[in-house]
């Protein structure tokens, strides 16, 4: 039997329904504070990661899909959606028609990393891009909107978390203190970390080894060592977040793997997941506009992890299937064939409704009945038809009353649109 691929997983009936939910909280709120939906390819040219993400990660040395297409070229199943919206900004000359742009795209993206619980090879994220503003609001007003998803979710036990990252100006004098530090920590290190502190030093003050942590516990901090412009970009962050009643706390070790980021960064973290705490996070990204050739434009943006999101969702949900309006259950060809003009009949009038083309026989169709969460089951025989007369039964009430068959699509109807 042929299985799926390990680290990728099927989204089955009674799951899709969460996502759907998620989905159309995102694209409604979205919607609202002036975001639009764009859509990018899932395989893009690998310069445009190793451009943007940076060669030294992670993500581009160890976890990206990259392979030669047929004519050489190295293309790359995407791993994450920031470098890909760029890209079609840069390339459709948005910025022309105004360089201020809102964006928002839900989609799969691909890492070959370890698989486990909520982390996946093919995972899937939610993201939002503001390209074109640099004042500190639009940071206070991302994180308010993502605040608000997860209320609109009901997600529990979530705390914002935020930090900065400097910029070109004052990162270096940071860098410079955090590469003392680590040399004189560097036999406490993993291996990982061993190669991050000499390419991407920042990676090692997010490390989830537990040694590592303990290690760079007493590490140098960003928010000590930045320039006036960061220092005042930061502080207006935290002024307008108290005005918006968004509680956040101040969490030095939060830091960015990824080479594009500055200044603004956080994360919404949940207890719910374990060691897995984190279920959104963004920041600003001022510089990468201009390194991908388009021209010199802030950004700022979030990722929202959708399969960790989703088991939350499903958790706090007793039931996630909805049921449908009607269950046509019939005996006999005669009433198989009425039935199939009736059902077509109310679905294309938006009432959720089905039936059985099988042979089963009235109690096995019932149970189908129950299992698809019909409020309503119309039985029909051949004998009804020649009579005249259907009959509908309530499966709260479990009462059943007659309905005639002429005309029986519009009582339908009636019936199923008061109820």
């Amino acid at each position: 039997m042929i299985q799926l691929i390990r680290g990728f997983k099927d989204i089955l009936p009674g799951e899709v329904e969460v996502w759907q939910r998620i989905e159309k909280t995102a694209a409604s709120l979205f919607e609202d504070f002036g975001f639009r939906e764009i859509r990018v390819p899932i395989l893009e040219h690998t310069e445009l990661f190793s451009r943007s993400i940076g060669k030294d990660t992670d993500i581009v040395e160890k976890e990206m899909y990259t392979f030669e297409d047929r004519k050489g070229d190295l293309v790359t199943l995407r791993p994450e959606a920031t470098a890909s919206i760029v890209r079609a900004y840069i390339q459709h000359r948005l910025y022309a028609v105004d360089p201020v742009q809102k964006f928002y795209t839900i989609g799969p993206m691909f890492r070959r990393e370890r698989p486990q619980k909520g982390r996946y090879r093919q995972f899937y994220q939610i993201n939002a891009e503001v390209l074109g503003v640099d004042s500190p609001l639009i940071d206070a007003e991302l994180i308010f909107m993502l605040v608000e998803f997860f209320k609109r979710l009901s997600v529990p036990d979530t705390s914002v978390h935020l930090n900065t990252l400097g910029c070109p100006k004052c990162r270096p004098a940071f860098q410079k203190e955090l590469h003392k530090f680590l040399s004189k920590v560097k036999t406490q290190l993993c291996a990982d970390c061993e190669r991050r502190k000499v390419k991407n030093p920042l990676r090692v003050l997010d490390c989830k080894v537990l040694a590592c942590r303990e290690a760079v516990a007493d590490a140098p901090a960003m928010i000590d060592y930045l320039c006036d412009g960061c220092k005042g970009h930061f502080e207006t962050v935290q002024k307008s977040l108290k005005k918006l009643y968004i509680p956040f706390e101040i969490d030095k070790r939060l830091v960015r793997g990824l080479d594009y980021y500055t200044r603004t960064t956080f994360e919404i973290q949940t207890g719910l997941l374990g060691a897995q705490s984190a279920v959104a996070g963004g920041g600003r990204y001022d510089r990468l506009i201009e390194e991908l050739e388009g021209p010199a434009q802030p950004a700022i943006g979030f990722a929202i992890g959708f399969d960790r999101l989703a088991e939350i969702v499903a958790a706090n949900n007793v039931s996630s299937t909805p049921g449908i309006d009607l269950f046509i259950a019939t005996i006999g060809e005669q009433a198989k064939t009425a039935a199939l003009e009736w059902s077509c009949g109310i679905a294309v009038s938006g009432i959720k409704n089905d039936m059985d083309f099988s042979d089963k026989g009235l109690k096995g169709q019932m149970k189908k009945a129950d299992r698809l969460g019909a409020r309503y089951v119309l039985i029909l025989g051949d004998k009804e038809i020649e009579e005249g007369i259907a009959v509908l039964r309530n499966m709260t009430t479990k009462e059943q009353s007659p309905v005639p068959v002429d005309g029986i699509v519009e009582k339908l109807k009636l019936i199923l649109t008061a109820s």
